[in-house]
């Protein structure tokens, strides 16, 4: 791996560390429950890149097939809690 590649990554680790703190933040302080939802999304979206960098860095397929898994539970629970938050219910 070249190493202009590896400096790019590690950029880009630093600043998805940063944009995490960030939404933990908003989580932790958000005013309703809608910004806290949307900074839960954030987190797991900036979660999934992470580990889509590294395994560019790493060259792993697994780490690949991990950040589908994170993708698919995080697009469940989104759907989950946007309707708990529309209809007070999950389940019908």
């Amino acid at each position: 791996m070249s190493p202009l590649l590896t400096v790019a990554i590690v950029a880009t680790l630093a600043c998805y560390g940063v944009a995490m703190a960030l939404a933990a933040a908003r989580l932790m302080r958000g005013p309703t429950a809608e910004d806290r939802v949307l900074a839960l999304d954030f987190m797991y979206i900036v979660g999934m890149l992470a580990v889509l960098a590294l395994g560019i860095r790493y060259a792993s397929g697994m780490l690949f097939e991990a950040a589908l898994l994170i993708a698919l539970a995080g697009f469940v629970s989104s759907a989950a809690l946007a309707k708990f938050l529309l209809r007070g219910e999950v389940i019908e």
